[in-house]
């Protein structure tokens, strides 16, 4: 992601979230952007391929510990 888009993202969280160990996603012009809300710096991105393929690994149970 190239960071051209200089407005601030807006993070949302689940709303069965209700500590303040959360992950949150904002969705930007180039995909889309994860943190830990205790950690908010650290950010992961996703350009939109990578971030539609991960939403289907995890609708999928590609990430379900077993």
């Amino acid at each position: 992601m190239s960071g051209s888009n200089t407005a601030m993202p807006v993070f949302r969280r689940s709303s069965r979230c209700e500590a303040t160990n959360c992950v949150e996603v904002a969705t930007v012009s180039e995909g889309a952007i994860l943190r830990n809300s205790t950690t908010p710096d650290t950010r992961i991105a996703f350009d939109t391929a990578s971030w539609r393929g991960f939403i289907a690994g995890v609708a999928a149970g590609e990430f379900d510990l077993r």
